[in-house]
C-alpha cells in the first residue's frame, strides 16, 4: 500500500542550514495492515504521515501510494483519494452545521453524484457507530464523538487507506476508546490500511506492526511484542512501555523469574499466576 526508498526531508529556511527531519526512512506497509508509529515530538511522525498522501513531498528519495509515485504531478488527486488524514483536533476538520453534511463534504468536492454521495456518507457513518447521530450538529458531540465524525468524512472518500496523527491526544479515556475501537472495526471488518501516530502505548500494542522513529530514523519495526521488549532502548530515546510490559520488567529487575513482553492484562496476570504458582 505504501513504500518509501530512502526518504528525507528538510524544512528549508534562509537562516538555517537544511537539517533533515526524516533521514534515509526505508519502510513497507502492506494492504490491509494496522501499523503503529511512534517517537518523541520532533522525531519526525507528522512529517512522514504527511509524506503517505502527499502532503509533502520528498526531499530526496521517493514515496509511492498503490504503487503511485507521489512527485508524479498528474497522479496527485489518485495519492490524494488513496489515502485518506485524520488530525489531532477534530474542531479543525468540522466544516458544517450538520453532521451528515460535514461527511459528505469531500465527496461532493469530489464531484460524486448525489445519489453516490448519500449512500457514502450513511455508510462512513454506521462504519463508526455515529449514523444515529447524522442529523445532529458537531458542536454538541463530544470530544470522541467529533473524531469520530471526522473519520466518517475521511471514509467517505472511500479510500484505501486511512492515517490518523494524534487522533486521541485531546481525548478523555473514553474517547480514546471509542476511537481506537473504530480503528480496529475499520481495519478487521473493512480491510482498510491503517497507519495510526500515537504517543500512547496501549493503543499501539493494539496494532499490527509498530514502527519507532528517533531522528528522522527507523530505530525499530516489528511486531508489538518485540518492540516493546526493548524496554531500556525505548526508555533511552525518551518513549515508555505499555504498563504491564513496565510492571513486568520492574520485576524481573527485582529478581522475579517473570517474561515481560507481555501487552494485555490477561497475559500480564497469567505471568503473575505462574509466579505465585
Amino acid at each position: 500500500m505504501i513504500k518509501t526508498e530512502h526518504l528525507q526531508y528538510a524544512y528549508r529556511t534562509d537562516k538555517t542550514p537544511i537539517q533533515f527531519v526524516l533521514d534515509d526512512v526505508n519502510i513497507e506497509i502492506k494492504t490491509g495492515e494496522f501499523v503503529a508509529v511512534l517517537g518523541h515530538n520532533g522525531c519526525g511522525k507528522s512529517t512522514l504521515a504527511k509524506h503517505f498522501n502527499g502532503l509533502l513531498l520528498p526531499t530526496g528519495g521517493r514515496v509511492f501510494v498503490a504503487g503511485m509515485d507521489t512527485k508524479e504531478e498528474d497522479l496527485y488527486w489518485n495519492v490524494r483519494q488513496s489515502v485518506g488524514m485524520v488530525f489531532q483536533n477534530p474542531d479543525n476538520q468540522l466544516v458544517a452545521t450538520v453532521v451528515e453534511e460535514d461527511v459528505a463534504f469531500a465527496p461532493e468536492n469530489l464531484g460524486v453524484p448525489s445519489e453516490e454521495i448519500r449512500m457514502r456518507v450513511d455508510e462512513a457513518l454506521k462504519a463508526v457507530g455515529m449514523y444515529e447521530y447524522r442529523r445532529h450538529a458537531p458542536h454538541m458531540l463530544s470530544g470522541g464523538q467529533k473524531q469520530r465524525v471526522a473519520i466518517a468524512g475521511a471514509i467517505a472518500m472511500r479510500p484505501k487507506c486511512i492515517v490518523l496523527d494524534e487522533p486521541t491526544a485531546m481525548l478523555d479515556p473514553q474517547g480514546r476508546k471509542e476511537v481506537i475501537e473504530t480503528i480496529r472495526r475499520l481495519k478487521n471488518e473493512e480491510g482498510m490500511t491503517v497507519v495510526l501516530i500515537t504517543h500512547y502505548m496501549d493503543e499501539a500494542a493494539k496494532a499490527d506492526r509498530v514502527i519507532v522513529l528517533d531522528k528522522g530514523n527507523v530505530l525499530l519495526d516489528d511486531v508489538p511484542r518485540k518492540v516493546f521488549s526493548e524496554v531500556k532502548l525505548l526508555k533511552k530515546i525518551g518513549l515508555d512501555v505499555p504498563q504491564v510490559t513496565e510492571l513486568l520488567y520492574e520485576l524481573k529487575k527485582a529478581g522475579f523469574p517473570v517474561e515481560y513482553d507481555q501487552l494485555t492484562v490477561e497475559d500480564c496476570a497469567d505471568e503473575l499466576m505462574k509466579l505465585l504458582a
